[in-house]
């Protein structure tokens, strides 16, 4: 079993920024792929980052590309997403996500086999 806790969450205006982080427990935090997925009302989880095992490879979804970026301290066994330039459109709840790999880092695969945090609410005022 793996618990993903996560903080950071909160209201910011338009423009600013947000550090998310994701505190893992229970197994080797290395062994896994971790992202960040978002859920904002009335809308379907979506994918918004992916880092790999040791942090050398990452991924976006196109709405953060070049504003969010993801990283991880596995001496700390937490990952996080820093948010700049934050649109109201981001405005979501946003979930830490850990699977055995890239190609299972979606919300099937996840919710099968995989973990997810509780979710920290992240509201950005126009």
């Amino acid at each position: 079993q793996l618990q993903l806790v996560e903080s950071g969450g909160g209201l910011v205006q338009a423009g600013g920024s947000l550090r998310l982080s994701c505190a893992a427990s229970g197994q080797s935090f290395s062994n896994y792929y971790m992202g960040w997925f978002r859920q904002a009302p009335g809308m379907e989880r979506e994918f918004a980052a992916a880092i790999s095992y040791s942090g050398v490879g990452t991924f976006y979804a196109d709405s953060v590309k070049g504003r969010f970026t993801i990283s991880r301290d596995n001496a700390k066994n937490t990952v996080y997403l820093q948010m700049n330039s934050l649109k109201t459109e981001d405005t979501a709840v946003y979930y830490c996500a850990a699977s055995t790999s890239l190609s299972a880092m979606t919300i099937a695969t996840i919710t099968a086999g995989g973990y997810w945090g509780q979710g920290t609410q992240v509201i950005v005022s126009s």
